[in-house]
């Protein structure tokens, strides 16, 4: 009898101690999951793979010994790193299949992202474009270095680099994406002033005011994933994107509304066809010029358009 007891009393304080693990790492899971969730989006630039991306890790996560985890967080962001490079090079191949321009994933996001200026930065369609022209390695080091101010050490570990080639790759990825990036923080007011000249095109059909504000060499992209129509390539230069918007915009104008919204930390339109949401307009501005506008009209990048989403750093 005795020993029996003795049984199943163990058992019993084996199954408590499980629980108890399984809590605490459910905690540290939900108490970084924004931040992991960003991790991913940043390197993704799509939030369905980047939540396929936290499944995975949740999935690593509970089997982890967490006895021998000095530092959760970074031990998480390590998880989430190396899943979603594996995402990355996944996605690289269906993109090679794409119907169209592939444009990042449009994100509601909490009004306060726009106070962090850098972080805004980081999420917009115009950086997330830039950070598709890295290497899978590179994006990762870039946004875990630049964004999120990790020690070359940490990331090694995450990137299965030395500390060294980390650095060197660092060095290659900033200099790649400075050359590419807009030359300057652009002020929210200077984004929906922009934004306003194009939903006034919209609504009264007076197109001068937008055209005005196209660079010259201003470049068009219409993401429909094969499933809605858009421009089969970019379109390039103000010319061909004014005869662009001069056939467009008088449709949306007798079928639809545009409205403002926060989108990956900028200000963006939301574009509605008969009442339902039809697509995302976002810009890129330098020099106080257009010198990209992006449709994404796809209804499989449209799903977050409607619930905020959180990014953090």
């Amino acid at each position: 009898m005795t020993g029996t007891s003795g049984t199943a009393s163990e058992s019993r304080g084996e199954d408590i101690s499980r629980r108890d693990r399984s809590a605490d790492a459910t905690e540290a899971f939900v108490a970084h999951r924004n931040l992991l969730f960003t991790v991913a989006y940043e390197m993704l630039g799509s939030a369905a793979d980047a939540e396929d991306v936290l499944q995975e890790t949740w999935l690593r996560w509970v089997g982890v010994d967490l006895d021998t985890v000095r530092e959760r967080r970074a031990y998480l962001v390590r998880i989430t790193t190396r899943q979603a490079l594996i995402r990355l090079r996944t996605l690289a191949r269906r993109k090679e299949s794409y119907v169209g321009a592939w444009l990042p994933e449009p994100l509601l996001t909490t009004p306060d992202v726009a106070d962090d200026v850098e972080l805004a930065d980081s999420v917009s369609t115009a950086m997330l474009l830039v950070l598709e022209s890295l290497a899978p390695t590179e994006r990762a080091v870039f946004v875990l270095r630049e964004v999120f101010a990790l020690g070359y050490d940490e990331i090694a570990e995450a990137v299965d680099k030395s500390p060294a080639s980390v650095r060197q790759i660092a060095h290659r990825a900033r200099t790649h994406v400075a050359a590419r990036r807009p030359r300057e923080v652009v002020s929210a007011a200077e984004t929906r002033g922009a934004l306003a000249a194009f939903q006034r095109a919209v609504e009264t059909g007076d197109l001068q005011s937008l055209l005005d504000l196209l660079a010259p060499d201003v470049v068009f992209l219409g993401d429909g994933g094969g499933v809605k129509q858009a421009v089969p390539r970019p379109v390039v230069g103000a010319d061909e994107v004014a005869r662009l918007l001069a056939v467009g915009l008088p449709r949306i104008g007798g079928e639809g509304s545009v409205e403002p919204a926060q989108m990956n930390g900028c200000p963006a339109l939301i574009v509605r066809l008969n009442g339902e949401i039809d697509g995302v307009v976002t810009v890129r501005i330098d020099d106080g010029l257009i010198t990209g506008l992006y449709f994404v009209r796809n209804p499989e990048k449209l799903s977050r358009v409607e619930r905020e989403t959180t990014v953090t750093r």
